[in-house]
């Protein structure tokens, strides 16, 4: 539990002004357990002035309205634990059940199902008026030296951006992605992550893809640049993905179209040279 609160409180004494984290569920319960309980315990010792937004899921194992009843036992299951818990500097502003509305995996196994029975918990930290926060400025992968290339060093894909609530890239992108496939291409024990990102959806775990219909759009943008990459010929077996949603945009709040657009993004983290 103090790794998970320093972690928490490294998050917040950073740039971040939001980040959510979820508690999990056994299938057709809304009783919390103890690892939940922990997790619920460190959120409520953070001294920063936030604000918790709590929203329940399920599988769609059940009907409808089963459903609905479900992921609303859930939420206030934690809602409650955490109104016993916290301290006059957080606000719990809302709490709902979303039924199966925000899936964020296709249910096709039971690993996957289980990650849909949870409670996300949103934080936002308070800002002052005007403020605007802004990622440090990462090294470019396309302009760093293998050499000098640090193994979990970040990078950004400078132009690589998408299209709004899909994992299709603009055009720009384009010159970039074959630069990408060259770098990988002619470096064969390079190994690498690429983390998907989203804008300005603080509403859900992640961004909805309008495309495929599910809520998991940060994952979808990264893997489409592993798809394009393995029809180049790279072995997916040297690219992992993962989707972050909103939790590290390069700027926040977006307030412009370019803002969006920002933090439509993939980064890329080394795994192995």
């Amino acid at each position: 539990m103090k790794l998970f609160l320093f972690c928490l409180l490294f998050l917040f004494v950073g740039i971040h002004a939001q980040m959510i984290t979820s508690v999990y569920f056994l299938h057709n319960s809304f009783d919390l357990n103890e690892k939940s309980k922990h997790k619920l315990d460190s959120l409520a010792q953070l001294k920063t002035n936030l604000t918790f937004r709590v929203f329940g899921n399920c599988d769609p194992s059940g009907s409808d309205e089963f459903n609905k009843i479900l992921s609303e036992k859930r939420a206030n299951a934690v809602s409650k634990y955490l109104q016993k818990k916290i301290g006059n500097n957080i606000k719990l502003e809302s709490t709902a059940g979303l039924g199966e509305k925000k899936q964020i995996n296709d249910n096709n196994t039971e690993e996957l199902r289980e990650k849909n029975r949870r409670v996300d918990i949103f934080i936002e930290r308070t800002l002052v008026a005007g403020e605007k926060i802004s990622q440090k400025t990462l090294p470019s992968f396309f302009t760093t030296k293998i050499s000098e290339m640090k193994v979990k060093d970040t990078f950004s894909l400078p132009d690589i951006n998408f299209i709004g609530n899909r994992h299709i890239w603009l055009q720009s992108g384009n010159a970039r992605l074959r630069q990408l496939f060259k770098i990988l291409n002619d470096n064969p024990t390079l190994e690498v992550e690429l983390q998907g990102h989203i804008c300005c959806d603080y509403e859900n775990f992640d961004g909805e893809d309008v495309d495929l219909g599910t809520f998991n759009l940060s994952w979808t943008r990264a893997n489409a640049i592993k798809e394009f990459l393995q029809k180049q010929g790279i072995d997916s077996k040297r690219i992992k993905v993962i989707g972050l949603g909103h939790l590290n945009p390069a700027i926040y709040p977006e307030n412009t179209e370019a803002d969006r657009i920002r933090n439509r993004r993939v980064e890329l983290v080394l795994l192995k040279k």
